[in-house]
């Protein structure tokens, strides 16, 4: 079988390419790859798995947004998700993530300046047991308070 050549300089990426053969089905497979390397899916990364994999821009645009594992964005060293579903709301995580935003001074969706953290709202984690939750990079806190979320934010911010 011929190889692709692929024009990037990017090193990462040649190496990866090296890995697959050119078929659509390894697109998720790659993408999951480029996310963890990068912390996001940037532009060029899409370009460069487009022309290697003959699949449209649009394609893997729908594939990106798709599944929420997937960011276009740079995302924060700590990943911090508060849920909103309604065994937590109802037990007060909104004051949690209230709470979040006041002392990073970013809205859900965003990322500090310094991209030491990332805040997200989720709509249920499976923790509804443990109500209210919030996870950082994936570590479920439950039965969560403000106070809580002070000390886990406080030891984190001394890393």
């Amino acid at each position: 079988m011929e190889e692709k050549e692929i024009k990037n300089n990017d090193e990462f990426l040649q190496e990866l390419i090296k890995t697959y053969l050119p078929h659509k089905d390894n697109l998720i497979q790659m993408l999951n790859e480029v996310q963890e390397h990068y912390g996001y899916i940037p532009m060029h990364a899409q370009k460069c798995l487009s022309e290697y994999l003959d699949i449209p821009m649009a394609e893997i645009y729908g594939v990106v947004t798709f599944y929420s594992r997937f960011s276009l964005e740079p995302q924060g060293k700590y990943k911090i998700s508060v849920c909103l579903g309604t065994a937590c709301f109802v037990k007060g995580s909104q004051k949690i993530m209230d709470r979040l935003t006041e002392r990073l001074k970013i809205k859900p969706g965003e990322t500090t300046k310094d991209g030491m953290f990332t805040i997200e709202e989720t709509r249920c984690v499976g923790a509804c047991g443990l109500a209210p939750v919030f996870t950082v990079n994936g570590e479920v806190y439950g039965k969560a308070s403000v106070q809580k979320l002070d000390q886990v934010l406080d030891e984190l911010m001394k890393k």
